[in-house]
């Protein structure tokens, strides 16, 4: 709790005080007041940016010089690009090959080296990263594995909440991983042993509810082609041991579900959500991520999806995907 309270005192005037909306419609569907955290309207588009700073500030002299490799599947990636430029480091990111198109121009716009792999999934695109990282003799970045990542990813924006919300007693988050999930549920646990924190995850790569079933963490799945590339691979170790003692249940959720949760959002809200920020959305739509008997905060994690992908889902049939 200390290094989360150190970090948002390093994040303080750096990034947003992103707000939280009520949501009478899933309210109603859940049972409980619902209440969203508008996590999207953070800067660079979504909650990465609070753990990429609160990492890269702690590079020594000569890390900044040598600079840094990350891999991400987007929005962990634009954030580095964007706290790279201002601390002045540089930075190399590497993209697996079906990342977002607006994501990766977003990297390159901010200045950052970019290289796509030939890799579809987020876990080889690590390993070849990480690799490079040992070659070229550069400190590698974790997007989630990293007690100074899960800090500011999810602690601090669970402090934010408690704030906002201080009735909340149960919590939907999206599963990555883990970084936000596992910063988040620490700090809401430790408010209030009963609180109620809810993962949700894509069915095609589960990683959380796999770890929970085998007492390890998981960190490594097969490639999932998804439009929500930002839940899909593997569970990192770190914040694994914090939710395998923290999250109360896990919402799997299918392609088509998540469509509907963005158009649901767009529909009722007005909003733009990228499909990784879907998945909780659905898990309500859908009714997997249970009811609640308490206040509930439902975090929409970011905004960045391409104009060709949000056509496609826009103009799929329900029930249907793109």
């Amino acid at each position: 709790m200390a290094s989360i309270e150190r970090a948002r005192e390093l994040l303080r005037g750096r990034i947003r005080t992103t707000p939280v909306e009520a949501s009478p419609g899933m309210s109603e569907r859940l049972g409980a007041p619902v209440f969203f955290k508008l996590e999207f309207l953070q800067t660079t588009g979504s909650f990465k940016i609070r753990g990429a700073f609160c990492r890269m500030a702690l590079l020594s002299e000569a890390e900044r010089r040598a600079g840094i490799v990350t891999c991400s599947a987007g929005n962990h990636g634009k954030a580095v690009a964007h706290v790279a430029r201002e601390l002045g480091i540089p930075a190399r990111i590497y993209l697996p090959a079906g990342v977002d198109e607006s994501k990766r121009r977003a990297i390159a716009s901010l200045g950052a080296e970019v290289v796509v792999t030939e890799l579809p999934g987020y876990d080889d695109t690590e390993e070849v990263a990480r690799a490079e990282a040992s070659w070229l003799g550069r400190p590698f970045l974790s997007a989630f594995d990293d007690d100074a990542v899960i800090a500011g990813n999810g602690g601090t924006m669970a402090l934010e909440i408690l704030e906002q919300v201080p009735e909340a007693g149960a919590f939907v988050v999206p599963v990555g991983g883990g970084g936000l999930s596992g910063g988040l549920s620490f700090v809401v646990r430790e408010r209030d042993a009963t609180a109620v924190v809810v993962g949700c995850q894509h069915e095609g790569s589960p990683a959380l509810r796999l770890s929970l079933e085998r007492g390890e963490a998981v960190t490594r799945l097969p490639a999932f082609a998804t439009t929500a590339a930002g839940v899909e691979g593997g569970l990192g170790t770190k914040p694994f041991e914090i939710l395998r003692t923290r999250v109360n249940r896990v919402a799997l959720v299918s392609e088509e579900e998540i469509f509907e949760g963005v158009r649901w959002t767009l529909d009722r809200h007005q909003y733009v959500i990228e499909p990784s920020a879907a998945v909780v959305v659905a898990a309500c739509l859908s009714g997997k991520a249970g009811r609640f008997d308490r206040p509930v905060v439902v975090v929409l994690s970011g905004r960045n999806v391409a104009r060709e992908t949000l056509r496609k889902i826009l103009d799929a049939p329900d029930g249907a995907t793109a």
